[in-house]
């Protein structure tokens, strides 16, 4: 029991740092932000392979800007923005025990067995996404910000756009930058 209860919260720990997205930004902090009322796309190296992700991307970008006030445009934008997407593969280790029983609930001395260790490995697809916002008269990057999350490649497209709305969402949560908060 004693083990149940110490292993419960590194089983939690374990899932939230597998599936939760990990979103960074970074900003200009000489930009005026409160100038820029328009952007439009502009293609960047290591973009989305397949057109279709590729679209959802962009609608899902399309979706927080909008919310935060900007118009897409297709000339004379206050920002360029573009994005790259990144798959790599790491490595995931399972480990639980079986067996043993006796003092302190499996922990420490054992009269009536030893516990036994198992462990696999496996290879998950890690997504990240950068999202780039340019000042196009500065000619300067002015807002930067990131996306990591562990790629479920089974999931329905319907629920692959939603975690990539909810990464979004997340990114942009502080767009426009307040500075001194």
């Amino acid at each position: 029991m004693t083990k149940r209860l110490i292993l419960l919260p590194v089983l939690l720990f374990l899932v939230v740092c597998a599936y939760g997205q990990d979103v960074h930004y970074n900003y200009d902090q000489g930009a005026n932000f409160a100038s820029y009322k328009t952007y439009r796309w502009v293609e960047l190296d290591s973009a989305a392979p397949d057109q279709l992700i590729d679209q959802a991307i962009k609608r899902a970008i399309d979706e927080q800007l909008a919310q935060k006030g900007l118009t897409k445009v297709e000339k004379g934008a206050d920002l360029y923005v573009g994005y790259r997407a990144v798959v790599r593969e790491e490595k995931a280790v399972d480990l639980w025990s079986s067996g043993g029983s006796g003092w302190f609930g499996g922990w420490g001395p054992h009269w009536g067995g030893f516990d036994t260790a198992h462990g696999q490995t496996s290879t998950i697809p890690v997504g990240t996404l950068l999202v780039d916002l340019y000042d196009r008269e500065r000619k300067q990057l002015v807002w930067r910000g990131d996306a990591t999350k562990s790629l479920n490649l089974n999931k329905d497209p319907e629920k692959n756009y939603k975690a990539l709305q909810k990464a979004m969402s997340k990114l942009f949560k502080n767009y426009p930058p307040h500075p001194g908060k």
